[in-house]
């Protein structure tokens, strides 16, 4: 049984000034080929999860291709294609196959095509024989669109945010394309959608309203009515026509799989207003960490670069200087994006007290902060996930430094990267848990590896790409009604 494997995951923000080329891809990973069998180590990611399942099933896998890029802006289309045209070419030179498994985002979107996935599954489609079976695992905030169900081809979602079944995924999805191959199964897909967008923070399958819906869909698949129930809150910071909550239901009967796809949606749709973020002002919250025992762990919500901002926001620095974070007897930590910065820094040595303008220098959301600090460190800023989501998968932050503003301590990166992970900061000898604040830019995923250390966790109302405040987002080509900026009741 020979089986094709490729990734290709980019996640969009419509809202940031700036274009995904192939060297955002190469900033995180590109690996090419026989590389793929051994490039991610013990990563718990889907490429890894695919590769297990075909060694215990005795399957050739033959990799392709698998790269991807941090959510950002819209992707180039000259480099979409560039990739794109590899993977094809790559899938060419190993014909015939008995099947492929892609790993996709679900929510990437191009110059020219608002729906990057469907193009790439359809490439794909085109270099096989007809029959041949094709299964992607997607990321629980894609956007799923019609497009995307083509013949012999099924998806399987993330189950978990934040996302800590990300190697399951795609074992799971690989799994069902070899009982797809040897016979056992035939799957057809069903979808339903409704406009509407949540937070993410708001949308996490531990808690309700969502957890509720997950736990109706794991009861069908345990009563054997589908196959596998996908659930996706999409990525809500991008601006494209049938933007919206998606039931996407793996099963063997059409009708079954399209009246419990119906269901769940409109489960959700019934609870929309639940989905409500709780939000704090910034300087509440700073207030609170400089004045409380134990750990404030906050969310610098509005500049995440998970969620596809450039993570060079200076709103939370700004705070903590004006609050007197600088003066206070414990530490308070956050970061900022901004090359220039860092190789400045870089240049003047650790032990040097040196005079930055930092931050907006990707975004051109608002004006640098002019800061005075220490160089306590210089890193190349590789470091290993070691929490539950990502777990093994090596980060790439590019040139990094440690600016200690008094007692504040800037982690100045040159890439932006995931904030879920206590390694960015422990990689350049930063110990979060002895911190009087920590603010992360992740909208949620954070959650899984500082709950075990904070004795408080907020959510900040901070401006950016990545505003939590749905209303307050300018979606221009999304389908009306669209709850919440539309406040339907049918």
């Amino acid at each position: 049984m020979r089986i094709a494997i490729a990734e290709f995951k980019q996640e969009t923000n419509s809202f940031v000034p700036f274009t995904t080329t192939v060297k955002t891809f190469e900033d995180q990973y590109l690996y090419r080929g026989d590389d793929i069998l051994t490039a991610f180590g013990n990563a718990r990611l889907e490429v890894p999860g695919a590769l297990d399942a075909c060694r215990e099933a005795g399957a050739t896998p033959l990799p392709l291709l698998a790269t991807m890029a941090m959510a950002s802006g819209t992707v180039e289309r000259k480099s979409f294609d560039t990739l794109m045209n590899e993977i094809v070419e790559r899938l060419r030179a190993v014909l015939p196959v008995d099947g492929v498994f892609l790993a996709l985002h679900g929510a990437m979107i191009l110059e020219d095509e608002p729906d990057a996935e469907a193009e790439i599954v359809r490439r794909v489609r085109a270099e096989l024989k007809p029959g041949t079976p094709i299964t992607v695992s997607l990321d629980l905030h894609g956007h799923i669109t019609a497009a995307m169900l083509q013949p012999d081809v099924a998806y399987i979602g993330y189950r978990e945010f934040p996302h800590i079944d990300m190697y399951e995924t795609g074992y799971r999805c690989t799994k069902l394309l070899i009982d797809w191959i040897n016979g056992k199964v035939k799957p057809v897909m069903a979808l339903s959608k409704r406009h509407m967008v949540f937070s993410p923070d708001s949308a996490r399958t531990t808690t309700p309203p969502l957890s509720d819906i997950v736990a109706e869909g794991r009861a069908m698949e345990a009563r054997g009515e589908v196959l596998h129930v996908s659930l996706f809150p999409v990525q809500p910071w991008i601006d494209t026509p049938d933007l919206g909550f998606a039931a996407l239901v793996c099963g063997e009967d059409q009708q079954q799989a399209q009246v419990a796809a119906d269901k769940l949606a409109k489960m959700a749709w019934d609870r929309r207003a639940e989905f409500e973020p709780d939000v704090t002002p910034l300087d509440e919250i700073i207030r609170i960490g400089l004045s409380s025992p134990g750990l404030t762990v906050a969310s610098d919500s509005g500049d995440t670069p998970s969620g596809g901002a450039a993570a060079d926001s200076t709103a939370v620095l700004a705070g903590l200087l004006a609050a007197g974070a600088d003066r206070a007897d414990r530490i308070s930590i956050c970061t900022i994006c901004d090359a220039e910065a860092a190789v400045e820094a870089a240049k003047a040595g650790v032990g040097k007290t040196i005079t930055l303008a930092v931050g907006h220098k990707r975004s051109g959301l608002g004006d640098p902060l002019t800061v005075t600090g220490k160089v306590k460190t210089i890193s190349d800023g590789q470091y290993v996930l070691e929490g539950p989501g990502g777990n093994g998968m090596v980060g790439e932050m590019g040139l990094t430094i440690v600016l200690a503003i008094g007692s504040i301590r800037l982690n100045l990166r040159s890439i932006p990267h995931f904030e879920w992970d206590l390694g960015i900061h422990k990689s350049v000898g930063l110990d979060p848990a002895a911190a009087a604040l920590v603010f992360v830019r992740s909208p949620s995923h954070f959650r899984v590896s500082y709950t075990p250390i904070a004795a408080r966790i907020f959510l900040a109302d901070t401006p950016g790409p990545t505003c939590v405040n749905m209303r307050r987002i300018p979606f221009t080509k999304v389908t009306r009604p669209f709850y919440p900026l539309d406040l339907a009741n049918d």
